[in-house]
């Protein structure tokens, strides 16, 4: 779904981790991840299965995976509101 991410942390081997993240960046689009053979494989695909990006990272490597979903509304509730939509919201007010 639109809006859930996948963050990566990966170690370098030059001191400090670095931090990726994987998005779905449109609607009808989801992130999946899968770990096998020591690779640690993150990808964005469409409704129909095509992959439109993919990293991939050595599993040796990888400090943390975290994943990060965007809440679902319950039936019968308002669709959590977006960050351009609380922009709106607040301009309006003054």
């Amino acid at each position: 779904m639109k809006g859930d991410r996948v963050e990566i942390v990966v170690d370098a081997g030059g001191g400090s981790p670095l931090t990726y993240e994987v998005v779905a960046t449109r609607a009808g689009r989801r992130v999946e991840t899968s770990i096998g053979r020591g690779v640690v494989e993150v990808a964005e695909v469409t409704r129909g299965g095509t992959v439109v990006r993919t990293a991939r990272f050595m599993a040796s490597r990888v400090l943390a995976l975290v994943e990060h979903p965007v809440p679902r509304s319950q039936p019968g509730e308002a669709p959590p509101e977006t960050g351009t939509q609380r922009a709106r919201a607040s301009a309006d007010l003054t």
